[in-house]
């Protein structure tokens, strides 16, 4: 098939049926080699491994047409070690850029807004589509940014970038006919909202602490009570988290459980494994428990398979120092537990688990959100019916 290229990462998109017909230009237009940096870290079995151009030219350029996510920073800073846990800026995943461009419905004449620029490949695609003038980018790492500025100056686009917090949006461009974020977010920002016209849409990763991610569509509409902005999971979009909204590496149950307050031991019928193995479970559940992570740990039992044996959940609430640890046994409906802390972070996730099961096991897919300057309210199936009560 030939070397590596953009032709043929756009016809090898559009034979998979990832490329619209108004899309394939601009997939071909925009080389991927001229924004994906020299030093990218790989998917390796401890975590993402350093990889250099200048190590091997042929693999880097393979890579960087592959249909994968190339991490292109890491935790670490000037430092940038040999093997990382924790990537903070990404190339995306071809199919997946590919994926969110055709939901954003975009036409000609449309104004978007790009929160996330990365290494510039989105605000090149949408550029080629729409025009430079039409198209604005906001990055808040001003390296991250920085290096996408230099790229895209190099490959001839000239959208408007900025650099700051994209929470915030860009006022002073809007109104915007389609905003799409890059990076994932528990809560939608209402300035993302309150930038987009009438009839416009939002798109977004939406996770939780329990379950990142998917994809959220919402159209922005007014009534007699304002402006507001409704829709529902359209996909799965597993993307890092806004920096404001996502988790520090040491977030985890060691750091929150050292030194909270006593520990109260108990029972629980919270079954970890659905939680582990459901991601509807997980979505739901993590929507109806604010604020709280988990971490499920397997140990292989016996017979050797880990998924099939006992697990551990640990779930942690950074801000109030509240935790929680279930020893799940495969056969019992009644689990050995631990919890501290303020917050009963173990009885909200029973409940929570509770109304999914009560629901119907409801897919991720039926989940929606309304959005108004008051707050988020999510719902099940219409925006007249609330997911449960919270705990």
């Amino acid at each position: 098939m030939g070397e590596p290229s953009a032709e043929r990462l756009a016809a090898e998109l559009t034979a998979a049926g990832h490329l619209a017909p108004d899309w394939v230009e601009p997939w071909r237009a925009v080389d991927r080699a001229d924004f994906v940096p020299a030093r990218v870290w790989v998917s390796d079995p401890e975590g993402y491994r350093r990889f250099d151009r200048a190590d091997d030219p042929d693999r880097w350029r393979a890579l960087v047409y592959s249909d994968t996510v190339l991490v292109t920073q890491v935790e670490g800073g000037a430092t940038e070690p040999e093997v990382s846990s924790w990537p903070t800026s990404s190339a995306m995943m071809p199919r997946m850029v590919a994926g969110m461009m055709a939901a954003l419905d975009v036409a000609d004449g449309h104004r978007v807004l790009e929160i996330g620029t990365g290494v510039g490949i989105g605000a090149a695609l949408l550029s080629a589509r729409l025009g430079d003038s039409a198209v604005t980018s906001i990055e808040v790492d001003p390296v991250v940014a920085a290096g996408a500025r230099r790229s895209l100056v190099r490959a001839g686009r000239h959208p408007y970038l900025a650099v700051g917090d994209g929470m915030a949006g860009v006022p002073e461009r809007a109104p915007f006919d389609r905003v799409l974020s890059t990076c994932s977010v528990r809560m939608v920002p209402w300035a993302w909202i309150a930038q987009t016209r009438p009839g416009g849409h939002v798109l977004t990763p939406w996770g939780t602490g329990l379950y990142n991610g998917v994809l959220l569509d919402l159209e922005v509409a007014e009534d007699a009570d304002g402006r507001y902005a409704t829709g529902r999971v359209v996909g799965d979009a597993a993307f890092m988290w806004e920096r404001g909204q996502g988790t520090a590496p040491d977030f985890g149950f060691g750091t929150v459980g050292a030194g909270t307050a006593t520990t109260v031991t108990t029972t629980t019928t919270l079954d970890a494994r659905v939680l582990s193995v459901s991601r509807d479970a997980a979505f739901a559940v993590g929507l109806l428990v604010p604020g709280v992570r988990s971490h499920i740990h397997r140990t292989a039992g016996a017979s050797g398979v880990a998924a099939l044996d006992s697990l551990t959940l640990h779930l942690t609430d950074p801000e109030t120092r509240s935790w929680a640890r279930v020893e799940h046994v495969p056969g019992r409906t009644e689990f050995a537990a631990e919890r501290a802390g303020p917050r009963d972070v173990l009885a909200e996730a029973e409940a929570a688990l509770r109304w999914w099961h009560a629901a119907g096991a409801p897919a991720r897919s039926r989940l929606g959100v309304t959005i108004r300057k008051s707050g988020q309210t999510e719902w099940l199936d219409t925006p007249e019916t609330p997911i449960g009560t919270r705990p």
